[in-house]
């Protein structure tokens, strides 16, 4: 009994400074979602070379999820953690001192090692608690994410009050304190450890697995539209309605903070309904959002029996708010459902296919603010951003339809087609 309430205190811990850890490693990662802005300005850069500016930091956070997830299942998730934080002080510091595009390109491949910290902290999370409770667990670190919002709060005041430069160095300061924190309240089991006999290739075999590259397809949606979104929209609203950038990230907020915050709920849902009830709908209700989204600013006249008359067609500030507000929460349930999918269907591997599954998820939020920038240098429509994504939704939703769905339907009707036994 004793054993049991102090495994329980130490699950509490782990998942308490975690989840403190996964924030501001993530407010870290979205840094340029705000003080890009300026930085845009300075270097007079183009939308695909302010798409590729934002995206960096997330390339790197990407492809080390892989290596950072097997090596939490070999090594443990507090080393792997502390590690992965020391690393990125340094390279958050010198940010404040470059003055040229590249600077910004390199260190920005350094300071993006901390968006690997979610393929750390998922497993490391998850084992410590039953498997009933893993969704719950996982969703709760994964709120994590919310610290793109804190972002939003932070840094626009540090920007405002002291210059761009004040930024990196005070998020440097931050990342080093939650350091210190971490490795005082967090703790190892050596049972949580995948036995060394395991091969390297033997882990990365899950890569042949379908339903790997299935949710892979879904988190690039739920969690890579979720970070490109949280960084391409400060510059969104200064752009498309002319706010001031205080007032534009306050909005920009109104996506992040849920998108971040209710994946705890999203993982209570995932636990009680399932996965891919939760994720059916997250996709659907993404699509209707990001339909309305995606139309643009439109003036015509037409003609009628009195003259011709002229309309507008577009959404003013207040409903693009509240449509990014369900969005957000829409990707929080998502980003939970998916994990969910993992701690079910590979329990024994989730490190592993955490990092595979959040690899994916990093480099659609890689990817799709170079395209956002690429679109709108092409065609001059901001919200060409939306249509983009509001595509990757519909084919998310055929693939679910034709391999759950549609399958689930016909076995349905099968059993019931069954002759009772006699």
């Amino acid at each position: 009994m004793a054993s049991e309430i102090r495994d329980s205190k130490r699950a509490w811990s782990v998942l308490i400074v975690s989840t403190l850890a996964f924030t501001v490693c993530f407010m870290v990662w979205m840094m340029f979602g705000v003080i890009g802005i300026p930085i845009r300005k300075m270097l007079n850069l183009n939308a695909t070379q302010f798409g590729l500016l934002m995206s960096t930091p997330v390339l790197t956070g990407s492809l080390i999820r892989v290596p950072l997830g097997i090596w939490t299942d070999r090594f443990g998730g507090r080393i792997v953690m502390a590690t992965l934080m020391a690393i990125t002080v340094p390279a958050i510091w010198i940010m404040g001192y470059a003055t040229a595009y590249w600077h910004f390109l390199v260190i920005g491949l350094f300071v993006g090692l901390a968006g690997g910290s979610f393929s750390v902290g998922t497993p490391y999370v998850a084992r410590w608690f039953p498997k009933h409770r893993q969704g719950t667990a996982m969703g709760i670190y994964g709120a994590g994410n919310s610290g793109s919002a804190v972002n939003k709060f932070v840094a626009p005041v540090l920007l405002v009050a002291f210059g761009w430069t004040a930024v990196p160095q005070v998020y440097a300061a931050i990342m080093l304190g939650t350091l210190v924190l971490f490795w005082l309240f967090s703790h190892s089991d050596p049972k949580h450890l995948v036995p060394h006999t395991l091969r390297f290739r033997d882990q990365l075999r899950a890569l042949r697995d379908p339903k790997v590259i299935k949710y892979c397809q879904y988190y690039s949606i739920v969690f890579g539209g979720y970070v490109a979104l949280a960084l391409w929209m400060v510059q969104y609203y200064v752009g498309e309605f002319g706010l001031d950038i205080r007032i534009a990230a306050l909005l920009a907020a109104c996506f992040s903070l849920p998108g971040g915050v209710l994946r705890a709920f999203g993982g209570v849902l995932a636990d009680k309904y399932g996965a891919h009830s939760v994720t059916w709908w997250v996709l659907w209700v993404s699509w209707v959002c990001l339909f309305l989204l995606s139309y643009p600013q439109t003036d015509f006249s037409i003609m009628t029996v009195n003259g011709v008359r002229s309309f507008h067609i577009g959404l003013n500030v207040y409903l693009f708010t509240a449509l990014m507000f369900v969005l957000g929460i829409a990707f929080a349930f998502g980003k939970a459902s998916v994990f969910k999918y993992i701690s079910d269907d590979y329990a024994g591997n989730i490190g592993t296919i955490s990092g595979i599954v959040g690899l994916a998820g990093g480099m659609g939020g890689f990817v799709l603010p170079i395209l956002f920038g690429a679109l709108m240098d092409l065609t001059g429509i901001r919200s060409s951003a939306f249509m983009l994504m509001y595509g990757v939704v519909w084919v998310s939703l055929i693939w679910m339809y034709w391999t759950e769905v549609r399958r689930n339907e016909v076995l349905g009707k099968n059993d019931c087609a069954l002759p009772a036994p006699h």
